[in-house]
């Protein structure tokens, strides 16, 4: 048994070796593509263009129900995590192995932001790693409050509307505050794909099945 056990953590340290091998080249490319995206525009200089908008609201003017289904929907170990979820990430590499291709991207809030700051929706590992990069640090200069404030005022609804504020107004006429529960729900669900699962879009495809029935 003694020799099965030994033979398997060899194996699983070969593994790993390997790995860290094979993923150098990606995460060197994936650091200097980080680099130089924060030389160009550092990442206080984001966070103010963010944090100045018109349209920005506090944390404190956002319903609390939709505060706790974002997280629970988008990322249910935030304040746990260092910007980065490894189990996540173990769960998303899964499931995509068993699709052949990108269809969870295990991304944290922080990562989300990360991205919204800086790179565009395109799925590769050299992004990931400089998303990754870019959410360490805004961990470190940050709180996860001021992070999830940042991230709620700039990811997108669809048609046109950036951040919580918009969004509210647009599709309820009404404010973050103020939002119901039914609302909260299909705002947190519309950020899954923004131009397919906006309360308008839904609302078509609902008419558009009932007049075919």
């Amino acid at each position: 048994m003694r020799k099965v056990l030994k033979r398997l953590a060899v194996f699983l340290l070969l593994a790993v070796v390997i790995g860290a091998v094979a993923a150098g080249p990606t995460v060197y490319r994936g650091y200097a593509l980080y680099r130089e995206a924060v030389r160009e525009t550092p990442v206080s200089v984001k966070a103010e263009e963010i944090q100045s908008r018109a349209d920005y609201v506090r944390l404190e003017e956002i319903s609390d129900s939709f505060i706790e289904k974002v997280i629970e929907s988008e990322d249910q170990r935030f304040y746990f995590h260092f910007g980065v979820d490894p189990l996540a990430i173990l769960r998303a590499a899964k499931n995509d192995l068993l699709a052949g291709s990108f269809v969870e991207g295990g991304s944290t809030i922080t990562q989300q932001l990360a991205k919204n700051m800086y790179f565009d929706s395109d799925k590769n590992f050299e992004r990931k790693v400089a998303e990754a990069f870019v959410a360490f640090q805004l961990e470190r200069e940050y709180t996860k409050d001021e992070i999830l404030e940042m991230y709620l005022n700039c990811i997108y609804f669809g048609e046109n509307c950036y951040g919580i504020k918009k969004a509210a107004q647009h599709y309820f006429n009404t404010t973050p505050t103020a939002l119901s529960e039914e609302q909260a729900d299909s705002l947190v669900y519309t950020i899954k794909c923004p131009n397919l699962y906006n309360p308008t879009a839904l609302k078509m495809e609902k008419t558009v099945k009932r007049s075919e029935k």
